[in-house]
């Protein structure tokens, strides 16, 4: 109610204190919101600590977009230690209850061999998900992975429809490729 200001002038100070409330009494989305907050500054100090705690508690109990920004804390090493074993955890709990940026994020994982060994073919696995939900950066790694033919075979049909996708989603990378191709067609 505060943090948007639905009935109420916005005030993220008073959002931060009630979600402080309802997070203390295991409510998840008031612990996923509070660590939200601790991560980007809003309402009150930013803490990545306490951004990591919160998205923990709220994680632990299955909120898949707490997995996922947990995830993403592995990563940096912001808050908690870098591990990569540890993101990929949280990105596979997230990413098969369906969470786009989780299955991106597994993607990255798999082709980088972050956390796990290198395997372009569950890095196609998981791209395809988030590609499928209209996550263009997916779609994007899923068109430079079929033009190269790692994961999955060579195809650059398929490459291109995924190129294209992305680019329709306005991502620059995947409208300089269709660029790059055009210009080699000439």
């Amino acid at each position: 109610m505060y943090d948007n200001g639905y009935a109420v002038p916005q005030d993220y100070k008073e959002a931060a204190k009630w979600y402080r409330k309802a997070a203390e009494h295991v409510d998840t989305l008031a612990q996923y919101r509070l660590g939200m907050m601790h991560d980007n500054g809003q309402g009150i100090s930013q803490d990545y600590k306490e951004a990591a705690k919160w998205y923990r508690r709220a994680a632990e109990q299955g909120k898949e977009k707490a997995q996922t920004n947990l995830g993403l804390m592995y990563v940096t090493g912001q808050g908690v230690p870098q591990d990569g074993v540890e993101a990929v955890k949280w990105f596979r709990k997230a990413a098969e209850q369906g969470d786009a940026l989780a299955q991106r994020n597994l993607g990255d994982s798999y082709a980088q061999g972050r956390g796990v060994p290198q395997d372009y073919a569950e890095a196609v696995k998981w791209y395809r998900k988030a590609a499928e939900q209209g996550a263009s950066d997916a779609q994007y790694e899923l068109g430079v992975l079929y033009s190269q033919g790692m994961g999955a075979p060579q195809n650059d049909a398929e490459a291109v429809k995924w190129f294209q996708k992305a680019a329709e989603h306005k991502n620059l990378r995947a409208q300089r490729k269709l660029a790059e191709i055009q210009q080699k067609a000439m």
